[in-house]
């Protein structure tokens, strides 16, 4: 059961992670989204990169030292997410989001580790 919990929570977030990246570089809408919260145009793509080099580590089989530094960066990712919309005073579907992708992301993480 704990492999399964593993599985689902950890496609969630890299197909989420997958799907934000690709916006990052392609999405117009979101270009304009890092400008009305006062990130520089290269974040934005430094941000995709990163994303997609996460999901790599999540999803691969590397050593648990490798997911363990994916699952810091998307942490840190999501609560810097957080702030930022808040701070820019987003709505609540902005702001919930990375709530909601930090908890899928603890649930990988926990059941990862209660499978070793």
């Amino acid at each position: 059961m704990t492999t399964t919990i593993y599985w689902i929570s950890t496609a969630l977030t890299a197909l989420g992670m997958l799907f934000s990246a690709y916006a990052y570089l392609m999405k117009p809408e979101l270009k304009e989204a890092f400008a009305h919260m006062g990130f520089p145009d290269f974040f934005r793509v430094e941000l995709a990169v990163a994303k997609i080099i996460g999901v790599a580590l999540l999803v691969l089989p590397v050593g648990m030292r490798w997911k363990e530094w994916a699952y810091a960066g998307f942490t840190i990712v999501f609560i810097s997410a957080l702030i930022a919309h808040v701070a820019s005073g987003d709505g609540i579907g902005q702001i919930a989001a990375p709530v909601v992708f930090l908890a899928i992301l603890m649930v990988s993480y926990f059941s990862l580790k209660n499978r070793n």
